[in-house]
Parts: structure tokens; sequence; C-alpha cells
């Protein structure tokens, strides 16, 4: 894993292999590493970027398989001002992600609870653990209506984009499957983790005040200072926790964040093992 001191830790492609997967009628390639329990990370936005690498290969240096699923971007670019603009007008129009819709099933949840299943299947442990981050972050909670996820990461979850109080508040999954994820936590005891910085407008309080009204003490919260003077230097803009934002120092706040998902997929992919 790369990077400087100071920097976002990085990685490149070198020993991921890339298989192209079909489920729900949807297909992508995925990028696989690792040995141990399965971990589904879906990138944000743009894409399979050296950072959402970075964090793959310490995932599975942490004892994990790691399948990265390829929805959008050029796997490996660095990102950039262009790049991400050239990316994220063409998600917001998929109908795959329905970006602005409220109490949605989006197609790309299904494609995810297959690739859950098909990794389950080849990995030892009782399921899988699925990250989502910013524009994908949801479909983390949502790939957990199927009971191969047992360890939903919510990160910086940014659907729907928050343009209206609904919005705001929205889960970013249709009710349907909010109620199987809440029923989960309650007769299954499934947990989710969900990450977010306390000025990021792209993830709305709101959001987290529904998931945690409704998902109660199932929904555990690491929200990071970033209001104005915060300890550690993050600008109100921080907004990806666990890739951009993410120095290798410990005590850092989002370093210590990464280490949190990891012992939380430990403890929810390897107790019951």
């Amino acid at each position: 894993m790369g990077g400087v001191p100071g920097s976002e830790p990085t990685a490149d492609l070198t020993g991921w292999s890339r298989a192209s997967f079909t489920g729900a009628g949807l297909t992508h390639d995925v990028y696989e590493k690792g040995t141990g329990p399965g971990v589904v990370l879906v990138p944000e936005i743009p894409g399979v970027h050296p950072g959402v690498l970075g964090l793959g290969d310490h995932l599975v240096q942490q004892g994990f398989t790691v399948a990265i699923p390829s929805p959008f971007g050029e796997p490996g670019r660095p990102v950039s001002g262009p790049y991400v603009l050239q990316v994220f007008p063409r998600v917001c129009v998929s109908a795959e992600f329905r970006a602005f819709a409220t109490n949605a099933r989006r197609p790309f949840a299904d494609h995810l609870r297959a690739l859950a299943r098909d990794l389950t299947a080849r990995t030892p442990g009782p399921g899988v653990g699925v990250i989502g981050m910013c524009f994908t972050g949801g479909f983390a909670l949502a790939a957990a209506t199927d009971d191969a996820v047992l360890a939903p990461v919510l990160s910086q979850p940014s659907l729907p984009l928050p343009v209206s109080a609904a919005r705001r508040g929205d889960p970013g999954l249709s009710r349907a499957e909010f109620d199987t994820v809440v029923a989960r936590t309650r007769n299954e005891g499934l947990c989710a983790l969900g990450l977010r910085f306390s000025e990021d407008k792209l993830v709305p309080r709101d959001r987290f005040a529904t998931l945690r009204r409704h998902l109660g003490d199932a929904f555990e919260v690491i929200e990071l200072d970033s209001s104005p003077g915060n300890a550690a230097g993050f600008a109100r803009s921080a907004h990806s926790v666990l890739t951009e934002e993410v120095r290798a120092e410990p005590g850092h706040p989002a370093y210590a964040a990464r280490e949190r998902v990891v012992a939380f997929l430990r403890e929810r992919l390897t107790a019951a093992g």
C-alpha cells in the first residue's frame, strides 16, 4: 500500500484479479484479492481509484477476501476534478442508481445482493460484509435485506442526493427493504455501522437520525468533527471518511474510524464462524 506521510493511503491494481459478474440482470467487472471472510467494497465516485484500492489492500492485509465491483469509472485511475465531473452526471441519471428518488428500490442493490451471495459461497464464515461509500453508501444497507450480508458499513451515504427535506431524511432504500432490515436487527441481531463528518452537507444529519430512529442501538454511528477549528484539522468540506481523509497515524480520527470498521467486520464475520 502506497502513500507518503500525511497523505491518503493508496494502491494500484497489482495482485487484483478481474472477472465479469452478472447478477439481477446487470453485469460489472469485479476485482478480487485476499483470503478469509468476504467483504464487498463498493467504490465511491469516480470509481475504483487508488484510495479505494488502498482501503481494499488494507482489508486484505487484515485477513479478508475483498471483492470490489466496478459499476462506473476507470479502475486504477487517480481522482481529479475533471474525472469526477465526467463520471458524476452519468451515474446521476442512471436508472441503476436512481440518484434523486425517495423510497426507491434501486437495481444496483439487487446486483450487490447477488454478488454478496456469490462471495459468501466461496469464502469462510457465515456471511459477508458490504462497505458502501458516498454515492454507494446506502447500498450497503439495502444489500442487508439478504441473509448473506451480516456487516453493512455505510460510509458517508449520499443517496438520495439531499436537495430537499424529504431526500435529506430518506434512508436510501425502499420502505419494504428498510422494513426487512429493521426486522433483521430485531430478530437476527443484525447491526450496521455508519460514518460521516459532522459538517458534511452531502450526508445530512437527518438521514442518520432516520436510521437511528428505526434501527436503534443496532446502528452504530461514528461522526468525525469537521467543524471550524476542529482538533484534527479537517476541512469543513471533508467527506471521504475511509479514503481521502485517512492518515496512517495512530490516533488520527479517520485512521481510528477505519480500524473500527475492520474490528466491526471481524466481530460480525468471524464470531459465528
